[in-house]
């Protein structure tokens, strides 16, 4: 249990506005049991809680004190509402479905200190008590469990957006990616911005040579590189979140909102596909123009310097599929002479690649991560998120990643106009650039990419349970189809066809 955190003299929309930054981390199993004397203000968090799961602070939300329990499930999670009020004893606080609320969603308890033993041992306590006059409470917030160091980071997520220009703001839940980063929509009238929660990683076990994967591939640990990285591309002239406030030692952030118009979210008809792809293969095309600097500098001083995206970090994401999808689609570890081949195919591919058209590499420069802003001109037209894992490598790695979008059809025809209008953009630039040695280098990486993101999509549903991704597996085979007709790629074809060929690559996974 941590310290508690005691708010005083919290008036009603004060109390509404910790119930909106509580429903930022609510997650299924979660219990907040609520305690006070009657009129203390329990009802009115619980439905300020309720108002802000549901996106929906001006439904109405009836008290639960004759029915026991209300449930909603318009949400981003289930929720119950439970009154403990009237209940003659535990066992009545089980039969009306409290355990199997927990089960996807969350409750927030009145009066749950009757019963204290229906409560899980990690659960948020929050006691209620009159304040200094009639029109506010003191609140004394308790983490038991697990919910201790949930509640510090709370806490501080609060404290950092107090002391901004923002500490009036109403936060709104954004559904993020596929990492551990959280996001929130901040409203303070008119405007908003974008609240980054994002706490430090730890490294993780080691994998190879003593490093943890995370550093084998050269992940962000905090949000410094982010910091560092949007200021440069908003130097070059490209539409990447200003950064508003920072507490990079606690990695929260307050950035520009771009708005929701990402291109996965985009039907392709106003505007055409191909014009929000062109667009966005300009940028690249623009971004060869300003290479990194040797250091980033970061505000208040120090510098972040992009690592190199060298065969190693290469190969160790390509390692996923035989981690990850391989098992899943053999029943069984793949064999170390697969292991071997698969590397020896691969290592030759990385090795041509030294030395060659290095350059930015913004990492995952995809649909979810450009949005589509047409009040702003030229470049600056296509909004980018999402870099913090940015390094410094071959210039076609971004590409492929565009061009075959994991998350959206990309019509090969499209595919092949677009790769021809960026070589040509490249080649006014530059008399020495080498069309024939970059296509191979497309492919190379294309094949890379997409095999690691079948044994990502493999692991995020064995490991996180997050099945959803493996609707994008045959998508994601079909571009790794069309990198391996290169003929720069025979023997990483001749591995897949044994194998793991395309037709075992699309059907059903075994997780």
């Amino acid at each position: 249990m941590s310290a508690p955190w005691v708010l005083r003299d919290a008036d009603i929309e004060e109390l509404a506005r910790l119930a909106s930054f509580l429903a930022l981390v609510l997650k299924p199993g979660d219990v907040i049991a609520l305690n006070g004397e009657l009129g203390a203000g329990k009802t009115t968090f619980a439905r300020a809680l309720t108002g802000a799961v549901l996106e929906d602070t001006a439904l109405e939300i009836p008290s639960p004190t004759f029915a026991l329990v209300q449930t909603y499930d318009g949400g981003r999670l289930p929720l119950a509402h439970i009154d403990c009020y009237r209940m003659e004893g535990a066992e009545e606080v089980r039969e009306i479905g409290f355990h199997a609320a927990l089960e996807e969603g969350a409750a927030v308890i009145e009066w749950a200190g009757r019963f204290p033993e229906i409560l899980p041992e990690d659960h948020l306590e929050i006691a209620f008590r009159d304040g200094a006059h009639d029109d506010v409470r003191d609140l004394t917030l308790t983490g038991h469990g697990k919910w201790g160091e949930r509640l510090a980071r709370l806490e501080g997520m609060v404290a950092f957006c107090d002391a901004s220009p923002w500490a009036r703001a109403r936060p709104v839940f954004l559904q993020g990616d596929a990492s551990t980063r959280a996001y929130a929509r901040l409203h303070l009238g008119d405007e908003t911005a974008i609240l980054m929660d994002a706490p430090a990683l730890s490294d993780g076990p080691p994998i190879r040579g003593g490093k943890s994967y995370s550093a084998r591939v050269h992940l962000a640990e905090d949000v410094k590189p982010f910091v560092a990285v949007a200021n440069a591309l908003g130097q070059a002239g490209l539409s990447a979140p200003r950064i508003l406030a920072h507490d990079m030692s606690e990695g929260f952030l307050l950035i520009e909102d771009l708005g929701n118009r990402v291109f996965a979210a985009e039907r392709g008809d106003d505007p055409p596909l191909e014009e929000l792809y062109e667009a966005a293969t300009d940028v690249l095309a623009a971004l060869r123009g300003h290479p990194p600097e040797g250091g980033l500098p970061l505000p208040g001083g120090g510098t972040h310097t992009l690592p190199r995206f060298d065969a190693g970090a290469l190969q160790s994401e390509a390692d996923l599929l035989l981690d990850w999808f391989y098992p899943a689609v053999h029943g069984r570890a793949a064999p170390a002479t697969v292991r071997e081949t698969f590397h020896t195919a691969f290592g030759a591919l990385f090795e041509a690649l030294k030395g060659q058209d290095e350059d930015w590499v913004l990492r995952d420069y995809h649909s979810p991560n450009l949005l589509w802003l047409p009040e702003r001109e030229g470049l600056a037209r296509v909004g980018v998120i999402d870099f913090q894992d940015a390094v410094r490598g071959h210039a076609a790695y971004d590409l492929v990643s565009l061009l075959q979008d994991a998350r959206r059809d990309i019509p090969a025809s499209l595919e092949g106009r677009l790769l021809l209008h960026y070589c040509g953009a490249r080649e006014k630039r530059d008399s020495e650039f080498d069309g024939q040695a970059f296509s191979a280098a497309y492919a190379t990486l294309g094949a890379q990419r997409n095999t690691k993101i079948l044994g990502i999509f493999a692991r995020l549903a064995k490991r996180d349970a997050k099945h959803g991704y493996l609707a994008h597996i045959p998508r994601v085979s079909a571009y790794l189809e069309r990198n391996l007709e290169h003929s720069a790629l025979g023997r990483l074809r001749e591995w897949f066809d044994t194998s793991l060929p395309a037709a075992a690559r699309v059907k059903p996974l075994d997780i």
